[in-house]
Parts: structure tokens; sequence; C-alpha cells
């Protein structure tokens, strides 16, 4: 029978046995590496469980505990029923108990670690929003620290959780995410207290749910963007969470399409394949080929980074192909960066991977020129590719006019450690030609 929700997981408490709760945890990790999943499990885990704390594990613990003990239900582990927990409740009710931090934060996928810092957590909530974004990035809804615990929540609160999903795409655009990191986690955690500690309809709580995955997802991306991968992992997840309990295939397409993109960088080519392959599962039933494109490019790239050079091609083909239907009314609004010049800008970093540096090149050049010099992130970040693939090349002097372009935008305009990243290794590739005028000029400018 299940525990309630005051009382200690008895039967969860039997199973461990004679094991201790870090050794049971690393049961638990084990268990889920066995199926192909990932859970961020440790001693603190397990005691939240044991304690009734935890009423309902999220998906993926659930599948690893059924993993480990077949045959048993979530009654017979002791928990609750999930709709008990998180299921969706009528009009009225003053919650539909949402996704919380601590349910959500299981779902990081670094399998060795402890769960995410609370020191960590707090510096990146608490940051010092940038006077050109604090008002939207702040959500223009009530605060609800100062707010009674029934506080109603609207097609206000909704509106302004999805402006300031726009707000932090479009000013990544143009200037890159360094200087949006912080405050846009603020934004993050008012969305998810709207949702814990609000009172809504349900098809607001959908509408929230909605918003506040994205938001997690661009949240992700700035972090992705600014080098810190492993928060940006843990952001990922929470809006692959945040999908699955909402039954929300877009969100999950979405959410899997960065992880996809953050295991290529991060040298996870494995990874990054099985991630695309998930997105695209999801996106089939969305009808958008724009999206299905994009994801095939994310696929090529996981099988680049694994030398899979038949498999990369048959990715790229299919991408171009379904990019060459065009737009519809079905493609999601985030993907709104998507077009000519990104397609030739991946394309071109899949023909690095797999060290076709002249194909990539072209590719890069192409990119270049397509993109809009209205959005300056994005023409530097294809010019930093455009150099890496010149100076690995063995075209130093071009590579160096390319490079000197980009730093040009870098600093005034664009401020992105990603990119800056990229014309390090640029810069490596170059040191050789030094003596010459214009590699030493662009070496001397980055102060390599």
């Amino acid at each position: 029978m299940a525990s309630s929700p005051s009382s200690p997981n008895a039967a969860f408490r039997q199973l461990r046995g004679g094991l201790s709760p870090r050794e049971f945890a690393a049961a638990v990790r084990r268990a889920a590496r066995e199926i192909g999943e990932q859970v961020s499990c440790d001693a603190r885990y397990i005691g939240r469980v044991e304690s009734g704390e935890i009423r309902c594990p999220n998906y993926a613990y659930e599948r690893v505990f059924r993993h480990m003990f077949p045959g048993y239900s979530l009654g017979d582990l002791g928990f609750e029923p999930r709709e008990a927990v998180r299921g969706r409740r009528g009009a009225s009710s003053a919650s539909s108990a949402p996704l919380t931090y601590q349910t959500y934060q299981s779902y990081q996928t670094d399998d060795t670690t402890h769960e995410e810092s609370d020191v960590l957590r707090r510096a990146f909530m608490t940051g010092g929003p940038a006077a050109a974004v604090a008002t939207t990035l702040a959500l223009g809804a009530p605060t609800l620290a100062q707010a009674p615990p029934a506080h109603r929540v609207g097609r206000t609160e909704v509106r302004a959780v999805e402006e300031a999903v726009r707000t932090i795409r479009l000013h990544d655009d143009r200037y890159g995410a360094d200087g949006l990191y912080q405050q846009a986690g603020q934004s993050l955690r008012t969305a998810y207290r709207l949702l814990d500690e609000g009172s809504y309809s349900q098809s607001v709580a959908d509408d929230l749910q909605a918003g506040a995955g994205e938001l997690a997802i661009s949240v992700g991306w700035l972090a992705h963007d600014s080098g810190r991968f492993a928060d940006a992992r843990s952001y990922y997840a929470e809006a692959l969470a945040t999908a699955r309990m909402a039954g929300d295939p877009a969100l999950e397409a979405h959410a899997f399409c960065n992880a996809a993109f953050l295991a290529r960088d991060a040298g996870r080519p494995r990874e990054a394949v099985r991630a695309a392959q998930a997105a695209q599962q999801a996106a089939r039933r969305l009808g958008s080929p724009r999206l299905l494109s994009l994801l095939a490019l994310r696929e090529a790239g996981g099988r680049a980074g694994l030398g899979d050079r038949t498999g990369c091609e048959r990715a790229l083909i299919r991408a171009q192909s379904l990019f060459g239907r065009g737009a519809t009314d079905a493609d999601p609004e985030w993907m709104s960066f998507f077009g000519e010049a990104e397609l030739a800008g991946l394309e071109a970093q899949s023909w690095a991977a797999l060290g076709d540096h002249r194909r990539a090149a072209e590719q890069a050049r192409r990119a270049v020129g397509l993109q809009d010099p209205h959005f300056a992130r994005n023409t530097a970040l294809y010019g930093a590719e455009l150099t890496g693939d010149l100076a690995a090349a063995g075209r130093p002097d071009e590579a160096a006019a390319a490079g000197s372009r980009v730093l040009d935008l870098l600093g005034s305009r664009v401020h992105s450690t990603r990119i800056r990243s990229m014309l390090d290794g640029a810069a490596r590739a170059m040191r050789p030609y030094r003596r010459e005028a214009g590699v030493a000029d662009f070496l001397r400018r980055g102060q390599w």
C-alpha cells in the first residue's frame, strides 16, 4: 500500500535491505545505465524517498525502479499514484501539483555527481538584472514572495512568461548569451513559483507549464553558449521533465533538440545522436518539416563526431530535403533562427567534424553571406566557424581576415564564450604562421 505524504515509505526501505543509502544509490545508478537512463541518485535522494518526502518518482526513476524490481507497481514500491500527486485537477482547484525544483532536479543527466549545489543555484537565481531587459525578465507579474499562497494566476502571467522567453531569444540572437545568463535565471525562478504556489485553471496550467519549459530551455541555452555545460544539462533536463509530465511533444522535441546540440559540443557524440533521434520521434506528430530538418542536422552533427561519414551524409541529405518543403504554420516559434544561413552553418560544422575542411569552409562562407547582419551574434558565429575551417585547411591569410571581422563584433556588440572559444581554436592552428603580417595582426588583436 502506498505511503501517505507524511509517513515513511516502509516498503521502499524494506527493498533496500542491508545496503546503506549510499550503496543503494550506486545500485540505482548502475541499473539506470543498464537501460540507457541517466539519473543523479545519491544517498540524499534515497533518504527523501524513504522519509515519504518524495511521494511519487519522476518517470526516469520509475523506469529504473521497475527495472530493478520486475513486476512491482508504484504502489508495491510504496509510492502514491502519479495522478494523485501530479495529476490534473479541476478548474476550481487551488493547484495542479506542478513540477517543483525538488522533483525536477533529479532529471539531471550527469549520473556521477550529486544533485545541483544549492549554493550555485542561489547564486544563479539571484544575479542582478541588466537594465535593458530587467523589466521583461521580471515577468511583470505580482511577486509571489509577497503574495498570499492562493494567488490567482491568469493570462497576464502566462503572457509575461512567454514574453520573457521572446526577449531572451531576441537579445541572444543579437548580442550573445554572456550578458543575459544571470538575470534570465530570475525569470525562470518566478515562473516555477507561479506553478508551485499559484491557483489557476487547467488551461492556464497547460500554457504556464509550456511557457516555463520553454523558459528553462532558454536559460539552458544561455548556459550552453556561455560555456557552462553542466548548468545547461540541468536546465534542459528540467524542460524535458516538464514536457513529459505535461504530455507536450513540442516541448519534448525542443528539449531533446538542445540536449543533442549540447552533447555534441561537450564531446558526447553518441548521446547527441540518441537525443536527436528522440527529438525526431517526438516531432513526427507536429507536422513541421523545418523542425524535422533541424533535428536531422542535430543527428548529422552527432554522427560526424562519431566519424560516421555515411550516416552523417544521409542525415544531411534528409535535412536538406525536409528544409526544401518550406515553412508551415506548424513551425515552432522558437525556430525563427533556422533559415538558410543556419542550415549552411550546421552543415559546415558537420563537415569540419569529419575533417573535410574545404567543404566546411564553403558552407561556412555561404552561411556568413546569407546571414542578416542585423543579428550580429550569428554573423560572428558563422564567421568564427569560417575562421577555424580556413585555418584547418591551411589558408592562414584568409582565416586571419575572417577572424578579424569576428573580433570587430566581439566585445562591442557580441558577448559569447562559445564564439570566443571557437576563435581560440582557430588561433592555435594559425600560430605556425604568426610571422605573416595578417596572421600576426589577428593574433595580436585577440591577445593570443
